[in-house]
């Protein structure tokens, strides 16, 4: 492979927004980094209504009991909002991404027996074979991370071009099972 391969993708923001969100991943509260923690919060919320209601039954020496439950449902909340921060930075850094895309007139890769580049309108980034760490691709897409990180829709480009773009990572990203 001494010839560049360029394969040129459909910036459809449909495409990729539904990679993106699919498995309810633009969700505040109910997306995957988030769902078990909301849970949780609420599950230590309702504990601690619960033993606040009956906090006229509890002994003078049980009454801490309220203060823990407290602190820990206090506890949940805070790892519950980190956790929505993060999933919202993420969120606003896809739909910034996505907005660009929308406007974007050229979004293509080329590659070479050397270099793999990513041109979208002009701007290019270029990394050499060995900066890639992983590569995975399934029936939507396909993923690449190292120095830069992608992901490529299936639908944004033609059959034959997916193919070929899997064949060759395949062949030069040091996959690790």
């Amino acid at each position: 492979m001494n010839e560049e391969k360029v394969i040129t993708l459909k910036p459809d923001r449909k495409i990729f927004e539904a990679i993106y969100f699919s498995g309810n991943q633009g969700s505040l509260l109910f997306s995957p980094t988030t769902k078990g923690k909301t849970i949780t919060t609420m599950a230590a919320a309702v504990i601690v209504f619960t033993v606040f209601l009956l906090k006229d039954y509890l002994t003078k020496e049980s009454a801490g009991i309220l203060y823990f439950l407290s602190f820990i449902f206090l506890l949940c909340a805070v790892f519950l909002s980190v956790s929505v921060n993060k999933v919202s930075r993420w969120k606003k850094q896809v739909n910034h991404y996505l907005n660009r895309l929308e406007k974007c007139k050229v979004y293509e890769i080329r590659f070479d027996k050397n270099f793999f580049t990513v041109n979208i309108d002009g701007e290019k980034e270029t990394s050499e074979w060995k900066d890639f760490e992983y590569f995975d691709s399934t029936q939507d897409f396909i993923s690449l991370e190292g120095k830069y990180s992608y992901m490529f829709p299936r639908k944004a480009m033609s059959e034959r071009e997916y193919s070929l773009l899997k064949n060759t990572l395949k062949e030069k990203v040091n996959v690790n099972p």
